[in-house]
């Protein structure tokens, strides 16, 4: 594993709901708790293959709750929603940091198609007339 892909400081900072990585090169970058939660890297949420992936809905104002080393490849994250199976390697979380806004625009699209919402209180009811 690429150490410059491992990093050198993680801050979980609570009242923003924001994981904070810092890298050796100096980058930083923070995610939010609901991005990091409908990115989960999980078999809920990724699916056991291509095409299988499960959309995440409601998760505006999830929490992490623990954020425990698995080994010296991940983290396993803890959501206050009950979600804790995914393991995100360095590898996977530095994706998630440098593809942040892409990923981001990826998953607000696929909301809107699915006319789901973000916020757990809203149900979406959709009607074909």
């Amino acid at each position: 594993m690429d150490q410059q892909l491992r990093p050198s400081g993680i801050q979980l900072h609570s009242r923003s709901r924001e994981l904070e990585l810092s890298y050796p090169d100096g980058a930083n970058y923070r995610l939010s708790c609901e991005f990091l939660r409908v990115h989960s890297p999980s078999a809920e949420v990724k699916g056991h293959g291509p095409g299988q992936e499960v959309l995440q809905s409601g998760k505006l104002d999830v929490a992490i709750t623990a954020i425990r080393p698995v080994g010296n490849y991940a983290l396993q994250l803890v959501f206050d929603d009950g979600h804790d199976t995914g393991l995100y390697s360095w590898d996977y979380l530095h994706q998630l940091c440098t593809r942040q806004a892409e990923l981001w625009q990826t998953y607000l699209d696929r909301m809107q198609a699915a006319g789901a919402s973000r916020d757990p209180s809203v149900q979406v009811v959709k009607l074909e007339l």
